[in-house]
């Protein structure tokens, strides 16, 4: 029965590298950090999610090692049925501390969260509006409700007006969106949807997990940069990235929503509980990241160093703020290309990693850089001269 079906994979897996987009997962031999080792060489790393350094924070990783101790290696149960340990209640409280919000239910990863969102929230009576470029976990979960599902243009608030006319119908409207658009380093303007929202009463919706610890006055995200905290009905976001690094996602809203959410949201009804060790050092980020505005504005002073010095070495770069930072090899051959530099660049001792389809369009090839806090100008300053370098040797 496989014979030909591994024929037919076979032959898919070809097409993927004769047209230079396979994905070659490279080993790392060190823990995350700014300063990795490969099995070929030692780099400085400009693609993590690693945004405030915290990934390798010793007072994260003690944290997290005290509580492998106390609290025991994995929960081995779901939440409702044994699964609730005091640290997951008190990192939901404190998440909805800092993030403004009534209540947080913990996931297993944000993917989870987004799909089980949903399901639960929603139905056919419903309509679900969704901008083109969200991510994939949100695209999936949408296709999980029986909704009436419309999509419109990446921050476009006419087409987004439009659709919301052309559902009002519906029981109920939700708008949702990433806070950070993660292949462009783009925001929402979450202002303007939220002015729409009560024009159309309608529900905000809002993945922030490419903004939440380091965005904002108080890295409170998205919601807090654009100044419409209370006006955000359902946030979702992550703990795999800025907080921490590790695992682990959450969604924070009203208290109802939160509370049904516990009841029926499969997700987290069938999924164990987030390992003590990764909640005790999430909860430990979390407290760095709002204690602090340091990290943030390494943050910024890193990434617009980057930016100046990248502009000023004639690359393309997508305009923006955000420490994403899409350097564009546009065209037939530039997945190719953005791949070949790629590599050159490990070579010298920088580690990035170039995007292509389905990642990204078909002739949007990119390498995403990351800046963290934890970069130092010197840090900057070789992955610009890498990707001077590169860009001579492959032409």
């Amino acid at each position: 029965m496989y014979g030909a079906f591994k024929e037919q994979l076979t032959a898919t897996l070809q097409e993927v590298k004769s047209a230079g987009l396979y994905k070659n997962e490279r080993q790392l031999t060190s823990p995350q950090s700014a300063h990795i080792t490969t099995a070929k060489v030692a780099a400085v790393n400009f693609c993590a999610n690693n945004y405030l350094g915290l990934a390798n924070h010793p007072t994260v990783i003690e944290a997290a090692a005290r509580a492998l101790q106390e609290w025991g290696f994995g929960m081995a149960s779901v939440r409702f049925i044994c699964g609730t340990q005091t640290l997951h209640t008190e990192l939901e409280a404190r998440l909805s501390a800092f993030l403004g919000t009534e209540a947080t239910i913990l996931y297993s990863s944000c993917f989870d969260a987004n799909g089980g969102a949903f399901e639960t929230l929603f139905d056919e009576q419903d309509a679900i509006i969704s901008d083109e470029l969200n991510h994939a976990s949100l695209i999936d979960g949408i296709r999980l409700s029986k909704s009436q599902r419309l999509r419109y243009k990446n921050a476009d608030m006419a087409d987004l007006r439009a659709r919301l006319i052309s559902a009002a119908g519906a029981r109920r409207r939700v708008i949702v969106t990433d806070g950070v658009f993660s292949m462009d380093g783009s925001f929402a303007p979450l202002d303007q949807i939220c002015d729409l929202a009560e024009e159309h009463d309608a529900l905000v919706m809002v993945d922030d997990s490419h903004a939440v610890g380091f965005v904002g006055n108080g890295g409170r995200g998205t919601p807090e940069l654009f100044n419409v905290i209370d006006r955000v009905d359902i946030l979702t976001g992550t703990l795999g990235k800025a907080l921490g690094g590790a695992s682990g996602g959450y969604v924070a809203a009203h208290q109802e929503i939160v509370d049904l959410l516990r009841q029926r949201s499969r997700p987290y009804l069938f999924s164990n509980a987030v390992a003590p060790s990764v909640v005790a050092g999430s909860m430990a980020a979390l407290e760095l990241a709002a204690g602090s505005s340091a990290g943030r504005e390494t943050l910024i002073r890193n990434t617009t160093l980057f930016r100046a010095l990248m502009t000023e070495a004639a690359f393309d770069l997508l305009p923006g703020t955000h420490p994403i930072t899409p350097v564009m090899f546009p065209g037939e051959d530039g997945a190719r290309t953005a791949t070949a530099v790629a590599n050159a660049m490990l070579e010298d001792g920088i580690y990035v990693i170039a995007f292509t389809y389905p990642v990204v369009p078909k002739g949007r090839a990119r390498i995403r850089v990351q800046l963290s806090a934890a970069h130092s100008e010197d840090d900057v300053r070789r992955c610009v001269d890498a990707f001077v370098a590169a860009r001579s040797t492959v032409g």
